[in-house]
């Protein structure tokens, strides 16, 4: 075994092709992986192809919906070839729109992550969530890691504006539901970050960007920082076909 311990790793499929064959065989088994890129880059049909590799496998999963209704996103995954209404009447696949102008949006993600015994989730996107005043209760599930929050002194309905709090009790859900997740977040073109909020690539696990070229009409994708796994930064080139996405 070597120094990043691949060897006693499990790995889960991302389910795009040429893409695991760069990390070891996947993506570590209950990390949380952030995918970014600038609008059309390919985030969303990176997410399908990741849970539709899950629900072929057996596996239930969860699809976390902020931009786009649900019924959209079905109409877009079928027409790339990514049919989910048999997983969906299986129970092995659910998609959830998240209504940001909701005031537990919160307390609604977090309970059907925890509820739920998912194998894999992903929230498209953590962008609108990381951009607005942060407003929940104290979980009452003892599973989720609020420890980074002092309740003492506040009501009932706790406001914290903090962006970096924002985004930690995300991923601490995630991490205390042992699933493997997927998370995404826009990056401006041009931008020298990996992120929109700047903060999701030091907190995730592991973060790929996808990227654009219109002048040399290409499509890159790079594994900027994967747990627990050597892997090159070179970006390599990707199409989107029917089927999804393929690394050349």
């Amino acid at each position: 075994m070597n120094s990043y311990g691949e060897e006693k790793m499990e790995r889960v499929s991302t389910g795009v092709e040429g893409l695991d064959s760069i990390i070891n065989g996947g993506l570590p088994k209950n990390s949380t992986t952030l995918i970014s890129g600038p609008p059309g880059g390919g985030k969303s049909i990176f997410c399908f192809q990741f849970v539709y590799d899950g629900v072929k496998k057996g596996e239930k999963c969860l699809f976390l919906t902020l931009d786009k209704k649900v019924e959209g996103l079905l109409v877009q995954a079928k027409q790339l070839g990514f049919d989910f209404q048999p997983a969906i009447e299986q129970n092995l696949m659910k998609f959830l729109y998240l209504n940001i102008t909701k005031k537990f949006v919160y307390e609604s993600m977090t309970n059907e992550i925890m509820s739920g015994e998912y194998d894999r989730i992903v929230l498209d996107s953590i962008t609108p969530l990381s951009e607005m005043p942060i407003v929940m209760k104290p979980s009452e599930n003892e599973n989720v890691d609020t420890s980074m929050i002092n309740f003492e002194g506040f009501p009932e309905d706790v406001s914290l504006p903090t962006r970096r709090l924002h985004l930690r009790y995300i991923l601490s859900t995630l991490e205390s539901a042992n699933t493997t997740s997927i998370i995404t977040s826009e990056l401006p073109v041009g931008s020298s970050l990996l992120s929109r909020d700047g903060i999701s690539e030091f907190l995730a696990d592991g973060v790929i960007t996808l990227a654009l070229d219109p002048t040399m009409d290409r499509r890159k994708v790079a594994v900027i920082k994967m747990r627990n796994t050597k892997h090159t930064l070179k970006p390599r080139d990707f199409i989107i076909d029917h089927g999804g996405i393929k690394v050349l």
